[in-house]
């Protein structure tokens, strides 16, 4: 008698989690790198320095009613965007857009209402950049944004990005108003920074962690240069068009791109929701 044979099972290998285990990754709660990741970014953070600049002088709040109330949207904020455990277009970038006026503040408060001195103030953001950063790759042994999976590291991420715009501020005032570049060469001058970043990366083979976040540094002051250009009256070097109507219109901005992501990623199978 022939004996009839059962095809094997064939049994599915699975992607091996944070744990090194074999179970599925969670998703990533925060975007990849895209060119469109980039451009929503410098919009949010020129948006940061003519909003920061509008509800302080424009709405007479002051720095320090502005810093108080901005504070407690973005910790209401932060909270919406640790709830979905994944990433969510609108969740996180409406956090980027509140941490960005709130970094703009802390580094304005310190200056404007403390009197400590912008080279002060950049050596402070950028000790504290150097020590999150430190904790974190203690702690989780990467410094990767592409592993977002646990709220440990989100909370290293956001307080990294806090940080990132804090240091880039003071960093921006501190070259604009020390040289007196003004807005358009200052703005140059943050450009080829990036630009240098860019070739590092793409042609001389800098660390891709280090690269991405040297570029979101110095992102900042480049986004700040070009806001304060928009919306400063001409007298003062600017094109005199306001905070209201720059902040506004970056905000626009922001929110066709934001529907455009929210509608693209609607269009992916949700298996492609992992680690991207």
């Amino acid at each position: 008698m022939t004996a009839h044979l059962q095809p094997r099972a064939t049994v599915p290998v699975l992607p091996k989690g944070v744990d090194g285990s074999n179970r599925l990754t969670p998703p990533n709660r925060v975007p990849g790198v895209t060119v469109d990741f980039w451009l929503i970014k410098l919009m949010a953070v020129t948006m940061g320095e003519t909003a920061a600049d509008y509800l302080a002088v424009n709405l007479g709040l002051g720095l320090s009613a502005t810093s108080l109330i901005m504070s407690a949207i973005l910790v209401a904020t932060l909270a919406v965007q640790f709830a979905q455990k994944r990433y969510v277009p609108w969740a996180y970038w409406l956090a980027v857009v509140m941490i960005s006026i709130v970094g703009t503040l802390v580094s304005d408060n310190l200056v404007d209402n403390l009197g400590v001195t912008l080279e002060a103030t950049t050596a402070i953001f950028g000790l504290a950049l150097i020590v999150v950063f430190a904790a974190w790759f203690t702690c989780e042994g990467t410094l990767s944004i592409h592993t977002i999976v646990t709220t440990r590291r989100e909370v290293f991420y956001w307080l990294a990005i806090l940080l990132t715009f804090a240091f880039g501020t003071a960093a921006g005032d501190l070259v604009s108003e020390a040289f007196d570049l003004g807005y358009i060469v200052t703005g140059i001058f943050f450009a080829a920074v990036i630009g240098i970043i860019a070739f590092a990366h793409y042609g001389l083979e800098m660390n891709g962690i280090l690269a991405f976040w040297l570029a979101y540094i110095f992102t900042r002051p480049l986004g700040a240069s070009a806001g304060d250009l928009l919306s400063q009256p001409t007298e003062y070097g600017g094109l005199g068009f306001g905070t209201t109507t720059t902040s506004l219109a970056f905000l626009g901005c922001i929110i066709a791109i934001v529907v455009y992501m929210t509608l693209a990623r609607s269009r992916v199978p949700a298996v492609a929701d992992g680690d991207s």
